[in-house]
């Protein structure tokens, strides 16, 4: 094992990313344990080498990293904020809470900076999913037949614009706009419910299945944790964003996650919908 790539614990929420940065270490003979965190771990995360843990047993978790040998930690897949009066936190746990306590009033990125401090002032090597699998993150330009038109690029800088200003607010990393105008920002229901809240919307607002209009907007919020919690699409993302009407979905170069790319493409393609990477800035100043 090269000492620039030790073994990777996996501390695994809900979603596909679990598997995936799994899977990557898996063909890359890279050692990992999976933590899957109870009530938060998709199904799939089951049968991946590991265990199951609280999201506030701190102390057994930091144990099970230690005796499998962990030395580095990547944070994989979305928990949503849990009701911190239910946890049931052990012994180190209880140690962390007051501060979990005292960061989650400034937001969620707060929260999510502090927990990171936790791991890395018990000495493990915090791995964004970009860092362990490089071939996750968005590249330049459209990723298949598709390609965003001039008739975009309004809303390909305003939903930027606006995702990034309601990322400096900590409320959320995406926005959907057409013609300009600013249909939905995403808040705690996430990307997949925003864009159904948006199909919800009257047609003269939002583009069709045969006239679309509109793009999804996704970056990070300007002052997060970048190793973790990156913006991530997927196929669902995409079949959403053209149940909506939309063109398109934009995001920033290296800055945003892809599961599934093969998926991914193949549903833009076949639903006629842009995937497109822009270097991070872009839209920073009125189109």
């Amino acid at each position: 094992m090269s000492a620039s790539r030790p073994k990777l614990g996996i501390i695994a929420g809900g979603g596909g990313l679990p598997v995936a940065l799994a899977d990557r270490c898996r063909r890359s003979g890279r050692p990992f344990h999976v933590i899957r965190l109870r009530g938060f771990a998709d199904q799939p995360a089951d049968v991946l080498p590991g265990e199951t843990l609280g999201i506030a047993e701190i102390g057994k978790v930091l144990g099970a990293l230690r005796r499998q040998s962990c030395q580095a930690v990547c944070f994989a897949g979305y928990v949503k904020r849990p009701d911190l009066s239910a946890l049931k936190p052990d012994f180190r746990g209880l140690s962390v809470l007051p501060g979990a306590i005292a960061a989650a009033r400034h937001g969620d990125d707060a929260l999510m900076s502090y927990l990171v401090g936790v791991f890395e002032q018990e000495g493990f090597r915090i791995e964004g999913a970009d860092a362990v699998d490089e071939g996750l993150t968005l590249g330049p330009g459209p990723m298949g037949k598709v390609a965003p038109t001039p008739a975009n690029e309004l809303d390909i800088r305003r939903g930027l614009e606006v995702a990034r200003v309601i990322g400096s607010m900590d409320i959320g990393q995406g926005a959907i706009v057409v013609d300009g105008l600013v249909l939905a920002v995403e808040a705690q229901e996430g990307t997949d419910a925003m864009l159904q809240r948006c199909a919800g919307l009257p047609q003269d607002v939002r583009g069709t299945a045969e006239a679309r209009r509109g793009v999804l907007a996704k970056c990070p919020k300007p002052m997060q944790e970048m190793r973790i919690d990156l913006p991530t699409i997927g196929v669902s993302t995409v079949e959403g964003a053209a149940a909506a009407g939309l063109a398109g979905i934009v995001g920033e170069v290296g800055r945003m996650l892809v599961m599934d790319r093969d998926g991914v493409v193949a549903a833009a393609d076949r639903l006629g919908v842009f995937v497109v990477g822009v270097e991070p800035g872009t839209g920073t100043e009125p189109p």
